[in-house]
């Protein structure tokens, strides 16, 4: 089996998109690689779509600088492992992180669907196996700006059936009276049996602030904290980590495991690989191993549309150790409809999907609606 193309697809949600808030579910970059057999492997790069586009469409430069399209026509899709080394290597001289990373997990992603298909089986089962025929899920949305608009959040993701709710970004690390009110109300409208995580959005600017912040959070009982500062502050993250309960947790910016070991020095509890993003699904492994063997707790980011829903819970059930399923419920139309299984919650859990590769179907109609 030949790979024959590979194509990288823009899409966006119908409408203006709104680019004040950090909703990735808007837009997305959809990678299909298609052989000689007939098969065609799904993938999901969540970055800027259209930077990760040029990079995979570019034209080779030289040895170590060439788009990562042209490095996969012509190879034999069913070697994931060694074509994403391929990849690695064919963008030194301008990749190694960032966005090119965020291209290699896609392409890498829909390398295993190819597999998955070609051989018949679900991809947990090429990764060894799965520990898990369903996950508890976490749903997962932005923050709302007022106490009153927190509690109607909590409360209809209740009703959806979760036992456990992630508010992130929005006004958060605006004003510190106002950061514990919004988690004040999203313990009272969850009650006692819902776990509260906080994603702060990068929003505080120092570590003795947020140790204050969190301290008087802690009444709320928050399950984690989650990336209080920007990426690189590291001291930052080590002072806060040392000083509070709460666990503090980190990663879907980071790219590749070894990143992930810098998070792990400073104390970050709860480590985030996000599959699209890190290096793909053996990458995110071995940040799970990683946090394995450093006793640190590894819960993927998962946010955009039902490719990374399904890739992350590929990983999750080769994880023995594995706790949660970030569950996306924004409302747009990639989030929702561009993988036709809805991936419904049951009692609180989601099954892992079991067809061949991601065990998913792409609804091409919304790919054509969404095509830019």
């Amino acid at each position: 089996m030949k790979i024959t193309e590979v194509e990288a697809i823009v899409l966006r949600q119908p409408g203006e998109l709104d680019a004040t808030i950090a909703d990735g579910s808007q837009d997305a970059l959809l990678i299909r690689i298609h052989t000689d057999a007939g098969i065609t492997g799904y993938g999901e790069a969540d970055s800027l779509p259209s930077v990760v586009k040029a990079i995979i469409d570019a034209p080779r430069s030289h040895k170590y600088a060439s788009g990562l399209g042209s490095l996969l026509v012509g190879e034999d899709p069913l070697q994931p492992g060694p074509l994403q080394r391929r990849l690695y290597e064919g963008s030194l001289y301008y990749g190694r992180r960032g966005a090119v990373v965020h291209a290699i997990s896609g392409l890498e992603i829909a390398l295993w669907d190819i597999v998955g298909k070609a051989t018949g089986k679900p991809i947990h089962a090429l990764l060894g196996g799965a520990y898990h025929s369903r996950l508890r899920a976490y749903a997962s949305t932005l923050m709302p700006d007022t106490p009153q608009q927190v509690r109607a959040v909590v409360s209809a993701q209740r009703e959806a059936g979760f036992a456990a709710v992630k508010l992130g970004y929005g006004p958060l690390g605006l004003d510190a009276d106002l950061d514990v009110s919004l988690v004040a109300a999203a313990r009272e409208a969850a009650g006692d049996d819902c776990d509260v995580i906080i994603d702060i959005g990068l929003g505080w600017r120092s570590a003795r602030d947020a140790i204050d912040r969190v301290r008087r959070m802690e009444d709320s009982r928050p399950y984690w904290i989650e990336e209080p500062f920007m990426p690189d502050e590291y001291g930052k993250y080590a002072a806060l980590a040392s000083a509070v309960e709460t666990p503090i947790a980190a990663g879907e910016q980071e790219a590749t495991a070894v990143d992930f070991r810098r998070l792990v020095d400073v104390g970050v509890e709860v480590l985030q690989p996000d599959v699209t993003r890190v290096g793909g699904i053996l990458e995110c492994g071995r940040v799970a191993e990683l946090a394995r063997a450093s006793g640190r707790r590894c819960v993927l980011h998962a946010w955009s549309t039902g490719i990374i829903k399904a890739a992350s819970l590929h990983v999750l059930a080769a994880m023995p150790d594995a706790e949660l399923f970030e569950y996306c419920v924004q409302t747009t139309e990639l989030n929702r409809r561009l993988v036709t299984d809805p991936f419904p919650v049951s009692d609180g859990y989601v099954a892992i999907p079991e067809g061949p590769g991601l065990g998913i179907e792409v609804d091409e109609d919304v790919v054509e609606a969404c095509r830019v």
